[in-house]
């Protein structure tokens, strides 16, 4: 079967592709490795969720030493925005340009912020995010507001807002994509990592794959594995692509190909193709950001919430205070509920854990892994290798001290944190990255293939930093606007 386009995945970067492409009338097909949640599935139950992997593969990778760990991974409809936590802020302005920091330099992208904004806009439509820009300092510039009003702070996080105030910071309210009546109406759970039910979190599923699939030209093939991409020898274009669907092997031809597996899993496929890889770049500058959990306590606090992620801080974001170098972002996680609190610590007390809840705030720091060559994905023989060199950590350190003096003077005496390890999936990037120079990048600014003419990566491989902040939105972004680059090919 011949096609204009062929996308390989639906998750954020193949459903924002796919829903910008619809309009044009090109006969587009989605290939999506896994399939649709169920209505019926555990979706509000941690120990489901979380202990007995009610969503994640049976996949195994292989880490640095040939170890083999479950990857905090998903595949479904959607992809991993079925779990993410709906933050669909900006990167700074200031992200699009060189930064130094104390353990090496950001690199410049191959576009400026100013050339991605309305694709921003454009996004933030799409994805229907409530927020205030004027609350965040360090926030870009806008042409408008969000399309929605912000989520409000409740009673307990409005005092935790204030105390904040009050030790000296500005927190900034969250753009997130929640229609929190919705959400709260098929349960009183704030936990931002829960699968979406289509019942009020804005993801890839219920935005830009619904915009696409509302029209008659674009079909979603599910249960769709992906195993190879075929190049013609004479013209370098991507001709087919192979994929197994209940066991049979599939081939599609198409005009267009566009991979949006995740950064990981797309690095692979290509690898695994030997395509697009004359830089020797595919799979290189994976980056993973450094990312702590930490919980602020004090027993005169009563944490009633039920949702609390509805702030965050950039007061170190580009500036640390002291020596004018980068720290990172701040925000809320989601209500760590005594249940999700026992399942991340098995050996505390059912009892400790209610205790520690009632008592606590959440938090969420991340700060920025710089690219490094050496940080890749490698396969070994058929199995995916995931080499993650962590970078910058003295910045993710300096972050930490002041996040916790600053609970600290905000009244909160005890403050414990955990670093997050590889197997959590803290937004990975960087692996088939876009640039000016085709050897040190694989993909040039308009994330078409310096190799292939016709082959176009759309997912969050193709960043070329990975900032400090959530990348769903910047991934949206940049996908409407390659949707823009192909549909002038097409010739819409």
């Amino acid at each position: 079967m011949s096609l204009d386009i062929v996308i390989i995945g639906s998750g954020m970067g193949g459903a924002s592709v796919a829903a910008g492409l619809a309009p044009t009338g090109a006969r587009i097909t989605i290939l999506e490795r896994g399939h649709q949640i169920p209505d019926t599935a555990p979706a509000r139950d941690p120990w489901r969720i979380y202990t007995n992997s009610a969503f994640r593969s049976k996949e195994t990778w292989l880490d640095e030493t040939g170890r083999s760990f479950e990857p905090g991974n998903y595949y479904n409809v959607g992809g991993n925005t079925k779990l993410y936590g709906a933050v669909l802020i900006r990167y700074r302005q200031e992200d699009f340009g060189v930064l130094e920091h104390f353990d090496g330099i950001s690199p410049a992208w191959p576009i400026a912020y100013e050339e991605l904004a309305p694709w921003y806009e454009r996004a933030e439509q799409l994805f229907q995010v409530r927020g205030d820009h004027t609350t965040d300092k360090t926030e870009p510039p806008h042409d408008g507001s969000y399309p929605f009003q912000p989520v409000p702070d409740e009673p307990a996080i409005a005092d935790v807002r204030a105390r904040l105030k009050k030790a000296g910071v500005s927190p900034f309210t969250l753009p997130l994509g929640v229609d929190i009546d919705t959400w709260l109406k098929a349960g009183k759970t704030g936990w931002d990592g829960y699968p979406d039910l289509r019942c009020g979190k804005m993801d890839a599923e219920t935005c830009a794959l619904k915009e696409a699939l509302n029209h008659d030209n674009v079909s979603l093939v599910t249960g769709a594995h992906v195993q190879h991409l075929s190049a013609d020898p004479e013209t370098q274009g991507i001709s087919e692509v192979t994929f197994e669907k209940d066991g049979e092997a599939h081939t599609l031809k198409a005009g267009t190909f566009i991979l949006c597996a995740g950064a990981v899993q797309s690095a692979a496929l290509l690898l695994k193709s030997g395509l697009a890889n004359s830089s020797d770049y595919v799979g290189r500058c994976f980056m993973n950001h450094n990312a702590t959990a930490v919980i602020g306590i004090d027993p005169r606090f009563q944490n009633n919430a039920v949702y609390q992620k509805t702030f965050g801080l950039n007061d170190w974001y580009l500036d640390d205070g002291e020596t004018g170098k980068p720290l990172g972002n701040v925000q809320l996680l989601g209500r760590v509920t005594p249940d999700i609190l026992k399942i991340q610590v098995p050996s505390l007390p059912m009892l400790a854990a209610r205790w520690i809840s009632d008592h606590a705030i959440d938090m969420y720091l991340i700060s920025e892994d710089l690219p490094d060559p050496e940080s890749r994905v490698a396969l070994k023989g058929d199995q995916i290798q995931l080499i993650w060199r962590r970078s910058n950590m003295t910045a993710h350190h300096k972050l930490l001290a002041k996040t916790k003096a600053t609970l600290k003077a905000a009244g909160f005496p005890l403050v414990l944190s955990r670093l997050f390890d590889g197997r959590v999936p803290s937004h990975q990037c960087g692996t088939v990255r876009m640039g000016l120079d085709p050897k040190t990048s694989v993909l040039d600014p308009n994330c078409r293939s310096w190799d292939h003419p016709n082959l176009y990566v759309t997912d969050a491989g193709a960043l070329p930093t990975s900032a400090a902040v959530n990348p769903s939105l910047t991934v949206a972004a940049l996908a409407l606007r390659t949707a823009s680059t192909i549909q002038k090919e097409l010739g819409a």
